[in-house]
């Protein structure tokens, strides 16, 4: 896999903090786009329950999401090469907000589910572009600093857009307005860049029986982890009402589960480069299994313990995807780590269309409480088999580790390209 774009001259490299400052239109353009999309999945799952959707239908719609998103990030390549950048940032930023809109025109479950199709459409494309964008000014001396805020804003606006919720009441239409407007000035720093638009980086995955067979444990925790992160995001404001909590305690249950992923990252991170990283993928997974027990047997619906529960729980959920990466990296070549890694992300996809359809079914028929049973589930599935990896082969050695990158659910494979040449470059000549 390599970018097909010309290699700048010396004379053309520009000061690290100015590349980063000069992305601001792009990183604000991002997190527009976070904070409209955090909104908008929290408000649906809450707004379901105030409409008396079923829960099966709930998990139906909420996987519509996670199956355009998957759509999205394959076919907008595909886009970009016939129309350009602008003009299809523009139609997608439209189909986003429109999309978001007409939710609240056409209450009922099944024009729902193609409307978060299309949503999830809409936003992956937008990150394709506004990643490829971000892929195009980093430079040797920039991309790991590029990268670490583009994680940062993110997550961050991920995170504060789970706030917005307490703007108004999640039973009119006013959230919708501020979730579609969101998602509509999004459009707006992006397109008065000066930049012309960038070259896609043409990703050519590895088959993912080849990843497999040279890291099966990294195959099984994208997998898996995609299954836990959609039943977390999509189906965790489900739960939240289900159980009783407000819209202002919704709201904080989801983003400590956001922001306790953020903060345990790089922690988890460093030990797995200093460590044999299966050992800390048995770690958090049996944590995370352990704390969703402890959510199904003790914690009920107390907004408190339920809010601790959350941050702790996605402090250790979140980074698991990381660590599969990170993982799989151990046993490849440099140049094939971006080609494996965008194979990682769709097979993370695949397995996010299936956590909400599972665990809505499973809460349909035995309660509210399946919900943290179905988590505990999936990471005792991780810990399980990384276990019997363990048996199976030797620890790689720390001098041949690959580094811990922290990656977020939502970035799309153009991001495996950056990640590509960062490791190329770190190779010495």
């Amino acid at each position: 896999m390599r970018i097909l774009k010309p290699e700048p001259e010396h004379g053309d490299r520009v000061p690290v903090r100015w590349e980063v400052h000069a992305s601001w239109a792009l990183f604000f353009g991002i997190a527009l786009l976070m904070l409209g999309n955090g909104l908008q999945g929290t408000l649906l799952g809450v707004r379901a329950k105030i409409e008396g959707f079923a829960t099966a239908s709930i998990g139906v719609l909420m996987s519509g999401y996670y199956a355009g998103y998957l759509l999205g990030s394959v076919q907008t390549p595909r886009l970009l090469s016939r129309v350009g950048h602008i003009r299809v940032f523009a139609a997608l930023a439209s189909l986003a907000s429109g999309a978001v809109l007409l939710h609240v025109v056409a209450v009922h479950p099944v024009p729902w589910v193609f409307l978060r199709l299309a949503s999830g459409f809409a936003i992956a494309g937008l990150f394709v572009v506004a990643e490829s964008w971000l892929n195009d000014r980093a430079t040797n001396e920039n991309r790991g600093r590029l990268l670490s805020v583009y994680m940062v804003v993110l997550m961050g606006g991920l995170g504060a857009g789970q706030f917005l919720l307490n703007a108004a009441p999640p039973s009119g239409f006013e959230l919708f307005i501020l979730a579609s407007v969101l998602l509509s000035f999004a459009l707006v720093p992006i397109s008065l860049t000066a930049k012309p638009g960038p070259e896609i980086p043409r990703l050519t995955g590895l088959a993912p029986r080849a990843v497999f067979r040279a890291a099966p444990l990294g195959v099984v925790t994208a997998v898996m982890t995609g299954v836990s992160y959609s039943t977390l995001f999509a189906i965790g404001p489900v739960y939240a009402t289900t159980v009783g909590l407000d819209p202002a305690a919704v709201s904080v249950f989801m983003a400590a589960t956001i922001f306790g992923g953020v903060v345990v990252q790089i922690p988890l991170g460093t030990l797995s480069d200093q460590t044999d990283r299966r050992i800390v993928i048995v770690g958090a997974a049996a944590g995370a299994a352990g704390l969703a027990v402890v959510g199904a047997l003790v914690v009920g619906a107390s907004p408190g313990p339920l809010t601790a529960l959350a941050a702790l729980l996605g402090g250790l959920a979140v980074p698991l995807y990381s660590l599969g990466v990170a993982h799989t990296n151990d046993y490849l070549d440099a140049d094939l780590r971006a080609s494996a890694s965008g194979t990682l992300v769709l097979l993370n996809g695949v397995g996010a269309t299936v956590g909400p359809l599972a665990v809505s079914s499973l809460m349909a028929a035995f309660g509210a409480d399946a919900f943290f049973w179905f988590l505990a589930a999936t990471h005792v599935v991780v810990a399980a088999y990384a276990l019997w990896r363990i048996t199976r082969r030797a620890a790689v050695a720390e001098d041949e580790r690959a580094h811990y990158e922290p990656l977020a659910a939502r970035a799309t494979p153009v991001v495996t390209a950056m990640l590509e040449d960062e490791a190329t470059d770190s190779v010495p000549a």
